[in-house]
């Protein structure tokens, strides 16, 4: 049984910081799941492309305010608390925060821990691994 604290994660390697977001991955590929699991928040005032080639990911949002837009399509999403959205296809997508946003994320493959975005907005698949220890 694996039982963490938000809290506790926080204050590990597990929490992943970079100019537009952060991220506390609470279950990553060294837990053994088969999936990972964060806690992701977008800062307010931020444009994010990205584009998940090697991962599906679904996020549900839990507070704030923002948009989705489908880069293929070009159809704009309202994002707010309640609204869940996965990227069934690898889409490639612009996340704008009017407000900080936060998500509940969870990608398969897990991730390994310290990814941060390529300049394809995606996560490699080779990425080093936190310790299920952290």
């Amino acid at each position: 049984m694996i039982v963490r604290t938000l809290e506790d994660a926080r204050a590990t390697e597990r929490r992943v910081v970079t100019d537009n977001w952060e991220s506390v991955r609470m279950l990553l590929k060294s837990d053994g799941m088969g999936f990972s699991f964060h806690v992701t928040t977008i800062y307010a005032g931020t444009r994010n492309e990205m584009w998940y080639k090697n991962h599906l990911e679904a996020v549900f949002c839990l507070s704030g305010r923002g948009s989705l837009e489908d880069l293929e399509t070009g159809v704009k999403h309202a994002i707010e608390p309640g609204v869940i959205y996965a990227l069934d296809k690898n889409d490639r997508h612009v996340l704008t925060a009017v407000s900080d946003l936060t998500f509940a994320c969870v990608f398969n493959p897990p991730l390994n821990g310290k990814e941060v975005h390529d300049g394809d907005g995606a996560y490699a698949l080779d990425a080093e691994e936190i310790s299920a220890e952290a």
